[in-house]
């Protein structure tokens, strides 16, 4: 007796017109994310190297050259990353990476692009709509308008190509863990410490974001005076989307480890924790570390009130990320 067994169908892999379409969306975005960052880093070894392009003279940047070469130095490491990840969420061998080594510098990444693309063509758009009005002018110079068009244009871009890759590379790899609605996820995956984490970091956001708001709205209190003298449409804008981002960051990160409102989609309140978190500590961060540059000039120097700012911000920012980090972590075990 003989018997026939049957051959299983061959089903080629990722040969679906999405699938297609996707891989050349990645294709195409790659070399943008790459090419983005060449603005910003040719200007930053130009300044190492001595060139004064962009810097007026009598520019503050001129006084510390040494100190300069190293944040110079240091920036272009930072969007040398860029291209790093841009590979790393293109190519195969990035699905083998471990999460944290992509998730730490995606977030900073995020948290430091994600404000410069939503402030930048804010104080545009209220510069057009006022006529420039409202737009005190420097005391000192600092750089060309220029340079700011061309780097701030070269983060945008950065930001979209880089973005769009990660969300991409995030749904092919853990995007099963992010279906679900709020009211959906197991009680366990945000246990009683983490729920305690969250709501302090709630707590602490209280002090910041009152701050931020107040000098948002015209208060003066705590702020240099040069920063008074300077004040304008502009710092009314990045003031209000401090406090946005603080905002954002702290409430969705209470909804997640809540799991409230239950019809909320677990992806929803991730992004905006994501972002909120990162925009909070990785900038919170960067003005703390600005404010221990010494200044000998007493108009500049920036008040305790300021420095606790920043200081609130980054550990409110840090907080979140790890309340955040906790209940992705216990997701992934779950699944």
């Amino acid at each position: 007796m003989t018997s026939t067994a049957r051959v299983p169908a061959r089903v080629p892999a990722r040969t679906s017109v999405a699938d297609r379409r996707t891989d050349g969306v990645r294709r195409a975005l790659r070399p943008l994310a790459v090419a983005s960052c060449l603005p910003y880093i040719s200007l930053k070894i130009a300044w190492m190297a001595g060139s004064e392009i962009g810097v007026p003279a009598g520019s503050v940047l001129l006084e510390h050259r040494r100190l300069m070469i190293v944040v110079n130095g240091v920036s272009v490491l930072a969007d040398a990353l860029v291209v790093v990840l841009a590979l790393l969420l293109t190519r195969p061998w990035g699905r083998r990476v471990p999460a944290p080594l992509l998730l730490l510098p995606m977030w900073a990444a995020t948290g430091l692009l994600a404000p410069i693309m939503t402030g930048y063509p804010a104080q545009l758009a209220v510069a057009a709509l006022t006529g420039g009005e409202g737009t005190a002018v420097p005391a000192e110079p600092f750089l060309h308008s220029w340079v700011f068009a061309v780097v701030y244009g070269g983060f945008i871009l950065q930001g979209l190509s880089l973005g769009t890759l990660f969300v991409l590379y995030a749904r092919d790899r853990w995007g099963g863990l992010l279906r679900d609605r709020l009211g959906a996820l197991p009680a366990r995956t945000a246990g009683p410490g983490v729920r305690a984490a969250a709501l302090a970091a709630a707590v602490l956001a209280v002090f910041p974001l009152a701050v931020r708001t107040a000098w948002a709205f015209g208060v003066t209190e705590g702020l240099s005076p040069r920063q008074i003298a300077e004040r304008d449409a502009d710092f009314t804008v990045l003031e209000a989307q401090w406090a946005v981002c603080l905002a954002v960051g702290a409430v969705a990160t209470l909804l997640l480890v809540l799991r409230r409102p239950a019809g909320l989609r677990t992806r929803t309140a991730v992004a905006l924790a994501w972002t909120g978190s990162g925009a909070a500590g990785c900038w919170g961060a960067y003005l703390s570390l600005v404010a221990l540059v010494p200044d000998a000039d007493p108009g500049k120097r920036l008040t305790g009130l300021a420095r606790l700012t920043y200081a609130g911000e980054m550990i409110t920012g840090l907080l979140l990320a790890a309340c955040l980090a906790a209940v992705l972590r216990r997701r992934s075990a779950e699944a």
